[in-house]
């Protein structure tokens, strides 16, 4: 039976690395729950700002700044290629500087340009300023950087599924958002549409500030305090429950992890450690106990610290079999998610020309909004199935929810319904495992080479934006063809995910993360 006291209570924590049992994300007051809250709510806020021109952008902007079907698709392009850029870079900028400083970086970055949208005049001027506001892409990385580090392997499928999915509903508000903010300003303050689609953007702009602000403030970088001493925590915590050795050398490489033995206790008997229900560093008896043997505590603490990361250590991370699964799998999922969200709106405006500007943009709303419920479901099934069928269980759901996925779009593809509620309903159906699938790919990245989290999250949402700009070029030269684009999409979502099904979810060998 679901304990929801979980919701609100202190979490029991892992007494190496102070990662929590649980999520109470109804209790913000709380560390965890105060993570929690920035982690979803900051990628929330910085998703909408990045898909903000799509719901003004086919009628509006496009009017004010004569655009062309062209200059639109290939604004899309930009958008999501200098997301790319940044997530690759954000992932060792995790590492080695911690996901709190990367993330409110991405966001004050891209809360620049999202403010200077007003000065956009031409269709070269729209390319320049979205690819700079696609920084804000970037920060889904240190989002799921900094919510795996503060829950343990038993919940982060979860934690990741509800941050990404909450985070991702960003890309379904913009839809209702920006279309209203627009109306107001134009119906209730009397501005032109020329001038209130660019205050519009002011609205994001301030959010996205406030919230860097109040991660900085208010929240760590890592359970234990500080990133730069996390390694200290870590091997502390190991010696006040009587195990002594190096763990990893400050400031450390991915080169410097212990591969060898460690002095043990006197006691050559296993010991059992249990989790404590109390803050970090706070002093206290043990509650909520799970009984864990000494060896796994050793190999959290060998293994999954995250290290900092040369670039020559960093290739075979990069390149492995494992990554690469769980790239191909993003790049099918969340590409798929970003090239659809981009072209939703126009794509129920042509079906059905009677819907309008904002109806179409409230319908398409629907398809980020179903983020909300069903990539957690994706993380959560993967938790549930994890105690069952460990990691080759993830993998597995990744690909199945994949190809269900690719069966949607083909059909969506070959019908391409004039009815409004089969489309709507094929959407929604669809929806449901592609935004599944996003979830379930990042319920087993914490699982592969976990001492470089944050590498394989990088490269991971970076495969994410590359396939969205891969379908992005396929719908710019299939023009305004979207119905062939999207059983175009499926059916590659089946080849790729069917081709990877064979490899193994973890490198053999690898210590920790299992």
């Amino acid at each position: 039976m679901i304990d929801l006291t979980l919701l609100y209570k202190a979490p029991a924590v892992n007494p190496v690395n102070r990662k929590a049992r649980s999520i109470p994300g109804l209790n913000p007051l709380n560390l965890y729950g105060r993570v929690f809250f920035f982690s979803w709510f900051g990628f929330l806020i910085a998703f909408w700002s990045w898909y903000a021109f799509p719901p003004l952008l086919y009628v509006t902007i496009a009017k004010d700044l004569n655009l062309t079907q062209a200059d639109i698709a290939n604004s899309n392009i930009i958008a999501l290629t200098a997301t790319l850029l940044v997530r690759l870079v954000a992932g060792p900028a995790c590492d080695r500087f911690g996901p709190r400083w990367t993330f409110a970086g991405c966001l004050l970055a891209g809360a620049i340009p999202t403010a200077l949208a007003g000065a956009v005049y031409s269709a070269s001027g729209l390319f320049a300023l979205r690819f700079f506001v696609g920084i804000l892409g970037g920060s889904f990385v240190p989002c799921q950087v900094w919510s795996t580090g503060f829950f343990d392997k038993n919940v982060v499928g979860t934690a990741n599924a509800l941050t990404g999915g909450f985070g991702n509903a960003g890309g379904g508000i913009t839809y209702f958002l920006m279309p209203a903010i627009f109306d107001s300003l134009v119906a209730d303050q009397g501005l032109t549409p020329h001038v209130a689609w660019r205050v519009t953007f002011i609205v994001p702009f301030i959010c996205i500030t406030v919230t860097a602000i109040g991660m900085l403030v208010l929240c760590p970088d890592t359970p234990t305090g500080k990133w730069s001493e996390r390694h200290l925590a870590v091997q502390q915590n190991l010696a006040v429950h009587g195990i002594s050795g190096a763990v990893v050398d400050v400031p450390g490489g991915l080169t410097d992890k212990s591969t060898t033995g460690t002095d043990s206790p006197s006691d050559s008997s296993e010991k059992k450690l249990g989790f404590e229900a109390v803050e970090p560093k706070q002093a206290g008896g043990f509650a909520h106990e799970a009984q864990v043997g000494e060896q796994q505590m050793l190999d959290t603490a060998r293994g999954e610290v995250v290290v900092k990361p040369t670039f020559r250590e960093a290739l075979p991370v990069i390149f492995s079999l494992q990554t690469l699964v769980l790239g191909g799998g993003y790049f099918c999922s969340f590409g798929g998610e970003l090239a659809i969200n981009s072209i939703l709106g126009s794509y129920y405006q042509k079906n059905f020309p009677t819907l309008g500007q904002t109806g179409a943009g409230n319908w398409a709303a629907m398809f980020g909004l179903l983020n909300v419920v069903f990539r957690p479901l994706g993380g959560v099934i993967s938790d549930l199935i994890y105690p069952y069928a460990g990691v080759w269980g993830k993998k597995m759901w990744i690909h199945g929810v994949a190809v269900v996925t690719g069966v949607f779009l083909i059909a969506i593809g070959l019908s391409n319904p004039k009815d409004q509620n089969t489309m709507f309903g094929l959407i929604a159906g669809m929806a449901c495992f592609l935004e599944a699938g996003n979830g379930a790919n990042f319920g087993l990245v914490p699982h592969v080479h976990p001492y470089a989290n944050g590498i394989v999250s990088g490269v991971t949402g970076a495969s994410g934006n590359l396939g969205g700009i891969v379908f992005a070029i396929i719908f710019r030269y299939n023009h305004k063809d979207y119905a062939k684009v999207f059983w175009i999409i499926g059916v590659m979502t089946i080849a790729i995910n069917l081709s990877l099904s064979w490899i193994r979810p973890v490198p053999k060998g690898q210590i920790g993360g299992r």
